[in-house]
């Protein structure tokens, strides 16, 4: 909630967004840590992943799924947990996991594991009869180079398998997938993606401050950012509205560039 009027912000997206989606981690908290969050910045958040294999192991899991939706947020636990369940051939287990944590999307990745694009497909086709799916393209190890029109065709077949997202490989660290691994974007793979997808059907995984940033002067500040460590939600808006360093001279009009510091 904005605190006073400002002149010159540009214009955010307001809940329920398509565009100007900020994913957030949870790693771990507790359900008063959530219910803080929530009193901070739900109006910010608009999913929420339970990190890794973290839904498989947080106390009152149940319970911040029901603090974040109550605040118009959604929930999914990792990719990484997603396969977990199928590489032990347990999809059904997991199916049955998300229901019962009531949870309203999933994301479908192989990051970790080799699975055939057809068969990750079938996933992502057979979940979306039941939840909103992100399904994420690229992997987390840095040394796995995927080739840019590989990218762009398994992003285009995931989505018409019924993924309402696709999600940029980065990583929690930021140093995988579409980031080299000292966190420098690769410019020609996600300009390369974008000639062939929407850039409001992605969801680039961001989580330090120089990516956001770079994000948000490329391509303006309702990009679908994600990984977003759950202490920096409101830093991350500030940035989309040049109320940070960042990018404060980025959205001003050009009479205001002679106070830019030379």
């Amino acid at each position: 909630m904005m605190q006073a009027s400002l002149t010159f912000l540009p214009s955010r997206t307001g809940k329920p967004r398509n565009t100007g989606i900020t994913m957030v981690m949870d790693k771990g908290l507790s359900v008063r840590q959530a219910e803080d969050l929530v009193s901070a910045a739900s109006d910010y958040i608009d999913f929420v992943k339970f990190g890794f294999g973290t839904g498989l192991i947080s106390n009152d899991l149940a319970e911040k799924v029901r603090v974040y939706q109550k605040a118009g947020i959604s929930t999914f636990p990792g990719g990484t947990l997603f396969e977990a369940f199928v590489i032990r051939d347990e999809f059904e287990e997991y199916r049955k996991l998300l229901k019962k944590l009531k949870c309203d999307t999933v994301e479908v990745s192989d990051g970790s594991i080799k699975m055939d694009h057809k068969i990750k497909c079938r996933y992502i086709k057979e979940l979306a009869k039941d939840f909103i799916v992100l399904s994420e393209v690229g992997s987390k190890e840095a040394s796995r180079q995927i080739k840019p029109e590989d990218w762009v065709d398994m992003m285009q077949k995931e989505l018409r398998a019924g993924a309402t997202k696709v999600i940029g490989e980065g990583r929690e660290s930021g140093s995988a997938g579409i980031f080299s691994p000292s966190g420098k974007a690769h410019i020609s793979l996600i300009r390369e993606i974008l000639s062939h997808i929407e850039l409001d059907q992605i969801i680039w995984e961001a989580p330090l401050k120089s990516q956001q940033a770079w994000f948000i002067k490329e391509f303006g500040p309702n990009v679908n950012l994600g990984n977003i460590p759950y202490q920096e939600v409101l830093a991350l808006e500030t940035i989309r509205l040049g109320l940070r360093v960042d990018t404060f001279f980025h959205f001003l009009p050009a009479k205001f560039k002679k106070f830019q510091p030379k």
